[in-house]
C-alpha cells in the first residue's frame, strides 16, 4: 500500500541530495525505513559510509528495530564477551556481558578467579514483586480516604488479578495494598502500594496495566483526583544479595603484601561510606558488569540503574551498594545488596536477537535466578576494580585495553594493530593523534 504523506511531512529525496536541516518532519513514523533513512540523509548530509554504519547490522537486525521502536534508522551494536571463572551458589557460569567499556569482562573474569578457590559468590534474590503505585489527591479527608480503601483491601485485589489471568494462571498476581499519607506542595496526597508478583517477568507492562485498571475504583472509594498509576522502580521488594569471600593471600601483589593490600580495601571502604563523591564511582563500577549482563539479557538496565541508585540513597545519604570487611581469619568478606527488577520471559527477552541466546548461555530460566547472578557480577566487579585501585592503579590495568581502542578507532587493521599498541605503551602516552601519526609511520606514509 503507497505511504499517505502527511502534508506537514517533507518527501524523501534522492541519496546524495540535501535539503535544508530541520526537525519537524510529521508523520516520519509512517514512512518506509528505506525513505526515512533517506530522508534522515538528505537533512544531516550523511554519505553511503555513514548509511552503512547505521545499518550494517544485517537486514534481520533493520527489521526488528523497525518493528521496536518510533522513527528507526538503524542499530548501534555492542560487543557481546563472556566473563569466565564465576561460580554462584556451587554452580559454574559463563556470563554474557554487552558493553564498550574494555576492562569490563577482563576484570569480572580476573574477579572471579579471586574468589573462585573460597566457594565463589553465593547469592538470593527475593520473589519477583513489583510495586504499583496509584496517585490520589484533592481530598476532603485523606485519613478517612485511606480507612475506606483499606476496608476494600479485598475487593481491589480480587479486581487486580480479574485483569490479568495469565499471571494468576502462572502463579502471580495481587499479593498486598497497602496505602500511604504523603504531604506534598499539593497537600496530602494517598498512595497506593499494589503489590505484584509477575512471576519471571521484569513486569512494568502488567503492573502498569493493573494500576490503570484499579483508578477508577480507587477513585469512587475516595472521592479524589486519581493521577499517576504507574510502577515504581524502587523494587524493594525485589532485592537481590551476594557475598563472597577473598582469601588475603590473594590479595598480595608486587607492590603490597597481604596484610597492606587489605588495609587498603578497608581504607577505600571507608571513603565510599563517608563520601558520596566516592561512593558514586564505587557504585558505577558495580553497575558496569550488572548493566553488561541486562544489556546482553535485553532487560531494563534503565530501571535497573535507577533502583540501585535510589536504594543507596534510602538513608537519605548516598552510600556505596557493597560493603568489604575483615573477617576473623584475617580474608576479605564482600557483600552486596540491591533491587533488581529482570526477567526471563516477556518483552524485549524474547524480542531481542541475542537475549535468549544470552540466557541459555547462562543456562537461566527464572527471573530469580539470573538477579542472583546479577548480584554476583555486580560485587566481584567491584572487587576487581578495588583491587586494581588500591594496587597499581586504574590506569595500568586499562592501558593495553585502551590502546588497542585507539589503534583500532586510527584504522589499525588485522597484525599491524598489534604493533600499534605496543608502539603506543612504549611510547606511554595514548591518543588518537599519536596512533594515527604511529601508523603512518607502521605504513611507511
Amino acid at each position: 500500500m503507497p505511504m499517505q504523506m502527511n502534508a506537514d511531512m517533507p518527501s524523501p529525496t534522492p541519496f546524495g541530495e540535501t535539503r535544508p536541516y530541520t526537525s519537524r518532519l510529521s508523520g516520519l513514523h509512517r514512512m518506509p525505513l528505506e525513505e526515512r533513512i533517506a530522508l534522515v540523509a538528505s537533512l544531516a548530509g550523511l554519505d553511503a559510509a555513514d548509511i552503512a554504519a547505521m545499518t550494517g547490522q544485517g537486514a534481520d537486525a533493520l527489521d526488528r528495530a523497525n518493528a521496536s521502536i518510533e522513527n528507526a534508522l538503524g542499530v548501534v551494536g555492542l560487543p557481546l564477551g563472556i566473563g569466565t571463572n564465576l561460580i554462584v551458589n556451587g554452580r559454574d557460569v559463563l556470563v554474557p556481558m554487552a558493553i564498550e567499556e574494555p576492562s569490563v569482562v577482563a576484570a569480572l573474569s580476573n574477579g572471579a578467579l579471586l574468589v573462585r578457590e573460597a566457594g565463589g559468590v553465593q547469592a538470593s534474590a527475593d520473589a519477583s514483586e513489583m510495586i504499583g503505585q496509584i496517585q490520589i489527591y484533592d481530598l476532603d479527608d485523606p485519613v478517612a480516604a485511606r480507612a475506606r480503601l483499606l476496608d476494600h483491601q479485598d475487593a481491589l485485589l480480587a479486581l487486580a488479578n480479574g485483569t490479568m489471568p495469565g499471571m494468576v494462571s502462572r502463579g502471580g498476581g495481587a499479593r498486598d495494598l497497602q496505602v500511604r499519607l504523603i504531604d506534598t506542595a499539593m497537600g496530602t496526597t494517598l498512595v497506593v502500594h499494589l503489590t505484584v508478583d509477575v512471576c519471571d517477568a521484569m513486569g512494568a507492562n502488567v503492573v502498569n496495566s493493573v494500576a490503570e485498571a484499579l483508578a477508577p475504583a480507587c477513585e469512587r472509594l475516595t472521592g479524589g483526583h486519581v493521577g499517576l498509576r504507574v510502577l515504581s522502580n524502587l523494587a524493594t521488594q525485589r532485592l537481590a544479595r551476594a557475598t563472597c569471600r577473598v582469601p588475603a593471600a590473594r590479595l598480595a601483589s608486587d607492590s603490597l603484601e597481604a596484610e597492606q593490600a587489605i588495609r587498603a580495601f578497608l581504607a577505600a571502604q571507608a571513603l565510599a561510606d563517608a563520601d558520596p563523591y566516592r561512593a558514586a564511582t564505587h557504585n558505577k563500577g558495580i553497575m558496569n558488569g550488572i548493566d553488561a549482563v541486562a544489556l546482553a539479557t535485553g532487560n531494563d538496565w534503565r530501571a535497573i540503574e535507577a533502583g540501585a541508585h535510589a536504594w543507596a540513597a534510602r538513608s537519605g545519604v548516598y552510600k556505596p551498594l557493597s560493603t568489604w570487611v575483615r573477617d576473623p581469619d584475617g580474608d576479605l568478606l564482600g557483600s552486596i545488596e540491591l533491587p533488581l527488577t529482570v526477567g526471563t520471559q516477556g518483552g524485549a527477552t524474547r524480542a531481542h536477537a541475542v537475549a535468549p541466546v544470552a540466557l541459555k548461555i547462562m543456562r537461566v530460566q527464572r527471573a530469580q535466578e539470573l538477579a542472583e547472578i546479577m548480584a554476583a557480577v555486580g560485587l566481584v566487579q567491584n572487587l576487581a576494580a578495588l583491587r586494581a585501585l588500591t594496587t597499581e592503579g586504574i590506569q595500568r590495568g586499562h592501558m593495553r585495553l585502551h590502546a588497542r581502542q585507539v589503534a583500532l578507532a586510527a584504522g589499525a587493521e588485522g597484525p599491524e594493530a598489534n604493533d600499534l599498541v605496543e608502539r603506543l605503551i612504549a611510547g606511554g602516552a595514548i591518543s588518537l593523534s599519536r596512533a594515527q601519526a604511529l601508523l603512518k609511520e607502521l605504513r611507511g606514509e
